[in-house]
């Protein structure tokens, strides 16, 4: 039934024509005050609800990071500025790094989708938060009808006219019981995550991408290793072959020498191909092509990351994307539960309309065409067969489960963190120990090739320092790639750049 128009019907036919502006220039001016003091009383009672009062949950973690002989004692200085204030540009100092990482958050398609997913979800609260409000419609029509002389009453075919002007709300319901409100709280946590969640991809989108790019940078020096040994073993190898046909030595040291020619040939297929596959992984990250002058060309040119200094969990963790963002779903799923509590409680529905009609067109400006219509209803649930208790079921549920996924999501983050300290703590005394056994195998690789040279030893023995000396240089770049992607980690894991 249409509440917001108001007609009166002629029951003679009109001949005369209706000069619309005519009857425009007649408008006098009429009070809407029945309509604001509607939505005055709609602001006194708007703004409570039935939600729980929140609590945030106890974080189920140690007070203090995990120590032991893998952790180096960390201390953090008075004047330290929080993670969450250190933006990726005071820690990624490497400026090639710096154009790929700004070139990743502008191009990059997941980040591009978390950021719409904010628009569409600040879309959905500002839906949500306009059903607190009445919506006021303006309304205009008009109605002509003939009755056939059968059907009239006068025996005679008639024709009738009805014109109506109004403004009006339409069912809209009171908020006594803050059922709206709680929806509209529910939507606002649900926004305030999905910034959150936008935060945590952007953090992880830097890690990513700038360990896409290390990774890059040590492939590319282990490819240069694997050429440079290739290069030397040919040369030794072709030494070997002119002393094997003038009978000096013998095939063995022959077969021995073209051993570790094809050993440098199998590493330089392999690494060209990871070399192209890393290419391709930062191209998907990026976004993008990445212009040569961006690429790196081996580890040793990489500037050295900033070291972080740590504070304690409570400080860190809880400023974590998310985490926040696990958080602010467990306040829509405690603010669902006003609402289902809500439902146990009458519902008031206003139907208003205010304006003009006559049934003539000319009239609807005239003295006396006021009409005005208000329509209240309520709606009492007295028998629902257990659907609301169950839906304040669901909804206690839905918030028990945000409160273990709260829960989890700082676990998962203090594991993470733990792992990476872990890895902080002892990586610098495995880098060091490295270098020392690379150097070590080096001088080895040295004398042997020398003794060999003298006659003193066989090629075996040569070709076992060079392999050595071979696994280690690798090996020292697989380490100081691990130091480097630590770095990457520990800054991600703890929230840096969150506030960025």
């Amino acid at each position: 039934m249409r509440t917001d128009i108001f007609t009166h019907a002629t029951t003679q036919r009109r001949n005369a024509q209706h000069p619309v502006k005519e009857a425009i220039k007649k408008i006098p001016s009429f009070s809407v005050a029945p309509l604001l003091c509607v939505s005055s009383m709609v602001l006194m009672l708007s703004g409570c609800t039935m939600a729980p009062s929140y609590t945030r949950p106890d974080a189920p973690v140690a007070t203090s990071w995990p120590s032991g002989e893998a952790y180096k004692a960390e201390t953090a200085k008075a004047d330290q500025k929080p993670l969450a204030e250190v933006p990726w540009q005071e820690f990624f100092v490497e400026p090639r790094l710096q154009k790929v990482l700004e070139l990743a958050l502008v191009n990059n398609r997941d980040l591009r989708v978390a950021a719409l997913t904010i628009e569409k979800t600040r879309a959905q609260y500002r839906i949500q938060r306009a059903d607190l409000l009445p919506t006021i419609n303006g309304t205009a029509g008009a109605t002509i009808q003939r009755t056939p002389a059968d059907l009239s009453a006068s025996g005679q075919a008639r024709i009738s006219e009805q014109y109506n002007i109004g403004l009006g709300v339409s069912s809209y319901e009171l908020d006594l019981f803050g059922r709206v409100q709680s929806l509209k709280d529910q939507a606002l946590e649900q926004y305030l995550a999905t910034e959150e969640a936008q935060k945590s991809t952007r953090i992880s989108l830097i890690a990513e991408t700038a360990n896409a790019w290390l990774t890059l940078a040590a492939d590319q020096e282990r490819l240069k290793i694997a050429r440079d040994t290739l290069t030397s073993q040919q040369e030794y190898y072709q030494l070997i072959k002119h002393r094997y046909e003038a009978g000096i030595t013998s095939a063995v040291d022959l077969y021995q020498a073209q051993t570790a020619v094809d050993t440098a040939r199998v590493d330089i297929a392999r690494y060209t191909t990871l070399v192209a596959q890393d290419i391709n992984v930062l191209t998907l990250l990026v976004g993008k092509a990445l212009p040569a002058e961006l690429l790196p060309k081996e580890l040793d040119a990489v500037t050295a990351l900033q070291e972080l200094p740590l504070g304690l969990p409570s400080d860190q963790l809880l400023k974590r994307p998310d985490i926040m963002a696990a958080e602010h779903k467990l306040k829509s799923a405690n603010a669902n539960i006003g609402a289902a509590r809500a439902a146990f409680f009458p519902r008031i529905g206003l139907s208003a309309s205010f304006g003009t009609a006559s049934a003539d067109l000319t009239g609807l400006f005239q003295p006396g065409s006021l009409a005005w219509n208000f329509m209240p209803q309520i709606s009492v649930p007295l028998f629902d067969t257990g659907r609301n208790l169950a839906g304040l079921d669901v909804s206690k549920a839905d918030r028990d489960i945000a409160v273990a996924q709260y829960e989890k999501a700082i676990q998962t983050a203090f594991r993470e963190v733990a792992d990476a300290l872990a890895q902080r703590g002892t990586i610098n005394d495995q880098l060091a120990a490295q270098q020392s056994l690379t150097d070590a195998t080096s001088e080895s690789h040295k004398l042997s090739q020398a003794r060999y040279d003298k006659g003193i030893d066989s090629y075996l023995n040569v070709i076992v320092a060079q392999r050595a000396l071979y696994a280690a240089q690798q090996n020292l770049i697989t380490v100081r790639l691990a130091r480097l992607n630590n770095q990457t980690t520990t800054y991600k894991v703890l929230g840096g750049g969150a506030a960025k």
